[in-house]
């Protein structure tokens, strides 16, 4: 009997038990309750600055209580997964039967790269049933009527700039939300010049119990963590007086991580989640927020183009998970030699070392990582990468600049040439800079915007 058979049955049910709100130091603070019968009961909790708004004002809100517990929907996930329990029931709150499907849905694309890693069977009908036993929230609905304001979640990386930086080009007044400020997302504001009030900040905790049942070999693995952003910014975005959510996923993430299935490790960031929670706001949480990314019509290769020219942040952008803790580029992970890669055809070779503080393409022992990212295996990396054809169409531009210059070439390019994708990629023509997707939610604006700045060959 295989772990995930064994956990299911000995702990049969998830129960999402209830949420707590309290006054903390002018935030709002809430507390989840769940509970694995037989295992362990769990209390992550989340803070909220109260943006001006009365603590005993936002306890009778209806629209903010209804915020509060689909963050806890998807907050739940974490827990649920370190034994999988058939059975998940929600004492709290009321779901009907099509929102039982939209948040099965979600739990089950969301946690594929978990399913994969795991050796479980992926059967989308079977894994969870949800029940809802609760009922609505009392108060009274006070959506936003505002049509204006946005607020761009920072996580540190060059897509995050790219937005806030074509939202200025316009004239636009951009907030920033940060999720647990760390060093690359702080200094990210620096560099912007953000003032202190233009920096919204939410503080998530974990509960240790479930960090102490992963140490004991319990399930683990990935979770929709952009969903995990998508409900927090809602609130964060509602509280502050926010009508645009400004998220910043390309359209690259679409793409499957495992050749020829459905198992995206970018789920969360895909345009199919996108366009899900943009339905489910308006249908049941009904904030009066518009919740889309910018980025969505734009290949890696405009959004490096655009960063390229974005020199205040090249020394403190991260992107690196490896290295986060320390806020560094590792120089050894999937993620650190993507940038690289991308970045390759826009900044010289010295300056990316630099950046970097490693010459990856220099490095015989990325040879593996790097032929996961050109295809010539099937599995990408569960990392939030670009896809393919951007990589191989980036290797090969760098490759001519190189030969152009009649320089040496670096050891992962000259393996490159070897290969049969530099015959392809090499003779192929570059449509990625002239590109827009059209299946996207940009309100008009939004949308002129990007084509003016990024579309252009």
């Amino acid at each position: 009997m295989s772990l995930y058979e064994s956990l299911r049955k000995q702990y049969r049910e998830f129960i999402y038990e209830s949420y707590e709100l309290e006054r903390e130091d002018g935030c709002v603070k809430i507390r989840y309750n769940f509970r694995i019968t037989g295992l362990a009961e769990f209390t992550p909790v989340w803070r909220f600055g109260l943006a001006g708004h009365a603590f005993e004002e936002l306890t009778h809100n209806k629209t903010f209580l209804r915020l509060v517990f689909s963050l806890g929907l998807v907050e739940l996930i974490s827990y649920w997964k370190t034994a999988c329990p058939k059975m998940v029931r929600v004492l709290c709150g009321k779901l009907d039967e099509n929102q039982r499907a939209w948040w099965k849905k979600l739990y089950f694309h969301g946690l594929g790269e978990f399913f994969y890693t795991n050796n479980i069977p992926l059967d989308e009908s079977g894994f969870m049933e949800i029940r809802s036993e609760g009922s609505e929230e009392d108060g009274e609905e006070w959506p936003l009527l505002t049509e204006e304001g946005c607020m761009v979640p920072i996580g540190g990386g060059k897509d995050s700039v790219v937005s806030v930086e074509l939202l200025r080009s316009a004239g636009e007044h951009a907030k920033c939300y940060i999720i647990n400020p760390r060093g690359a997302t702080i200094n990210t504001t620096i560099a912007g010049k953000f003032a202190d009030e233009d920096v919204i900040i939410a503080r998530r905790t974990l509960d240790r119990r479930m960090i102490e049942l992963n140490a004991k070999g319990f399930l683990n693995g990935h979770t929709p963590f952009s969903a995990i952003v998508a409900f927090s910014a809602a609130i964060a975005a509602y509280l502050n007086g926010l009508k645009y959510i400004v998220l910043s996923n390309e359209a690259s993430a679409n793409e499957s991580t495992v050749l020829g299935s459905t198992v995206n490790h970018q789920y969360s960031k895909s345009f199919q989640f996108e366009k899900d929670f943009h339905e489910y706001e308006a249908a049941y949480l009904k904030t009066g927020t518009y919740y889309f990314s910018l980025l969505r019509p734009l290949s890696e290769f405009q959004i490096a183009r655009y960063f390229a020219r974005c020199t205040a942040y090249h020394d403190i952008f991260r992107s690196c998970n490896v290295g986060s803790k320390e806020d560094v580029w590792c120089g050894h992970c999937p993620k650190c030699l993507f940038v690289f890669l991308i970045l390759s055809p826009f900044l010289s070779h010295a300056r990316l070392c630099e950046i970097f503080g490693a010459d990856m393409v220099n490095d015989e022992s990325m040879i593996p990582v790097f032929e996961q990212l050109i295809g010539v295996v099937d599995e990408k990396p569960f990392e939030c990468v670009g896809s393919r054809d951007e990589v191989n169409t980036a290797v090969c531009m760098t490759i001519a600049d190189f030969c152009g210059r009649n320089e040496e070439l670096p050891v992962l390019f000259a393996h490159y040439r070897k290969l049969p994708q530099y015959e392809e990629y090499s003779h192929r023509e570059n449509t990625f800079f002239t590109g827009y997707e059209e299946e996207n939610l940009l309100p008009k604006r939004f949308a002129l915007l990007v084509k003016e700045n990024c579309c252009q060959a």
